[in-house]
């Protein structure tokens, strides 16, 4: 087995008895890049010659005996998050040569504890997408089958991970980026809870919706991603001060007593069968483990859609109005005066989803709609969140299906935004209730595509959703497969 398909915990191994260097960790991943990226395109901006920098740091660190838990292990960050020095796009044309001059503190963090960045992965325009076909830089492909969409918007993220690209990564999640695309990839990946993680850093696309979080091969790493990115941080206003557990410590315990809510609004027509039989299954695998399952309710699910697209598109309307060509970033040539400059620079800096989002968040902003539209939305939002209150005095965690069907073709949903927008369909309302939720994979489809089942939890409970993920993980017995590059 090549070191860049083995998992942080297994790396860790290796690195601190000597057995195996970083940079050796790090060859191995270019060399993986050199091979499929091609195919894949996971990546915007590649970092090899900082990262075998990074690498033989890191391993001088090592050999001190002053390593953490991610020193010397190859991260793939999402081109969202800032990162000093190294061209910040957004997947869009308005920022390609945008340079930031300071770190997100996610990545901060990472660099602290002798992380090795390996590049900047591809992603929807601006985080607004579900299938990764947005980007100014080509669409990302699923390492499964390369007809395929991996996700969005974190789908080069997604697509790094599960085709060995990375050893782990990064990705952001405002309405199901991380775990609607680990769960079409085959991979994990965790929205933590709105305020645990610092978004400082992270270009803004919906404010009170976005969340950073990990994705990664197991859920073991995700916890190990976790107890380095976590944490108040003074400069995010929304970071909450609240103490941070060891994330590990939940890997290995069992899951005996432990109540597990089945909504029956996620169990409805249009699931694909073999992803409603593969749930049936880890219900079934996670009973037999001592856990009780119970039906629950969450009312306000058929509202969550329409509620999520007016609040996403208002917060991103007024975020993404700072791109005007004044201060940084694109600028549309032979303008002839100031609002002419404003026009073609936005007309032909966005392309047409973000336009489509702005002109759906303008709309539900301005004067005589605010209150029909995104005051309504709020407060149904309140209800929403009210519901998962309510749920969990039942029970632990929640269990739905990640996604309602597995990857699609390329092209296939682009000219519905509808039905695109339905692919987020049981993953945005977490992110409305501000509550965590991560995806693990559960089974593969007939064709051999991956199939992703959701655990949510209450608030700052993500130690629960790791406890309940890695239980499933170590018993569900499913062959875990490489995709055919």
């Amino acid at each position: 087995m090549e070191f860049n398909q083995l998992t942080i915990h297994e790396l860790q191994k290796k690195l601190k008895d000597g057995s195996l260097t970083s940079v050796e960790i790090t060859e191995s991943v270019y060399r993986r890049i050199a091979s499929v990226e091609e195919k894949v395109h996971s990546y915007i901006t590649m970092m090899e010659e900082t990262a075998i920098g990074q690498a033989r740091a890191a391993d001088r660190r090592i050999k001190e005996g002053n390593a953490g838990e991610l020193t010397g292990i190859p991260i793939a960050i999402k081109d969202i998050l800032c990162t000093e020095g190294v061209r910040t796009t957004c997947g869009s044309r308005t920022l390609e040569d945008f340079i930031p001059p300071y770190d997100a503190t996610v990545v901060r963090k990472l660099k602290d504890v002798g992380a090795v960045f390996v590049g900047k992965t591809n992603m929807d325009e601006f985080a607004m997408g579900s299938s990764t076909e947005t980007s100014r830089f080509g669409i990302t492909k699923n390492p499964w089958d390369l007809e395929r969409i991996p996700g969005g918007s974190s789908g080069g993220s997604a697509a790094a991970v599960a085709a060995d690209e990375c050893i782990a990564s990064l990705g952001t999640d405002t309405g199901g980026s991380i775990r609607q695309p680990a769960a079409l990839c085959g991979v994990v990946g965790m929205k933590p809870t709105y305020g645990r993680v610092s978004r400082f850093g992270m270009v803004a696309f919906a404010s009170s919706l976005d969340q950073i979080g990990p994705i990664t091969k197991d859920v073991e790493d995700c916890a190990i991603m976790m107890n380095v990115i976590s944490g108040h941080d003074t400069s995010d206003s929304t970071s909450v001060p609240k103490e941070v557990p060891d994330y590990r410590a939940y890997i290995s315990r069992d899951i005996e007593g432990c109540t597990i809510g089945i909504p029956k609004e996620y169990f409805v027509e249009g699931v694909d069968p073999e992803i409603r039989a593969s749930i049936d299954t880890t219900i079934k695998t996670l009973e037999g483990l001592g856990a009780r399952c119970l039906d629950i309710s969450l009312p306000h699910t058929e509202y969550c859609i329409a509620t999520y697209y007016i609040i996403a598109p208002s917060e991103a309307s007024s975020n993404l109005a700072r791109y005007d060509g004044v201060r940084y970033g694109f600028r549309a040539p032979n303008e002839e005066n100031l609002l002419d400059m404003y026009r073609k620079t936005r007309s032909s800096g966005f392309g047409a989803e973000v336009k489509r989002r702005i002109m759906i968040g303008t709309y539900s902003l301005s004067s005589g709609y605010y209150d029909a539209y995104y005051k309504k939305a709020s407060q149904v939002r309140a209800l929403i969140r009210d519901d998962f209150d309510s749920a969990f005095t039942k029970c632990d965690v929640i269990l739905t299906p990640a996604t309602p069907t597995p990857a699609f073709k390329i092209g296939e949903k682009m000219d519905d935004p509808l039905q695109m927008y339905l692919c987020d369909i049981f993953t945005l309302s977490a992110n409305l209730a501000g509550v965590p939720g991560i995806s693990v994979p559960c089974g593969y489809t007939k064709g051999g595509l991956p199939m992703g089942v959701q655990f949510m939890a209450n608030h700052f409970e993500e130690g629960k959703l790791l406890q309940i993920a890695s239980a499933y993980e170590k018993n569900s017995k499913i062959e875990r497969r490489m995709p055919e590059l």
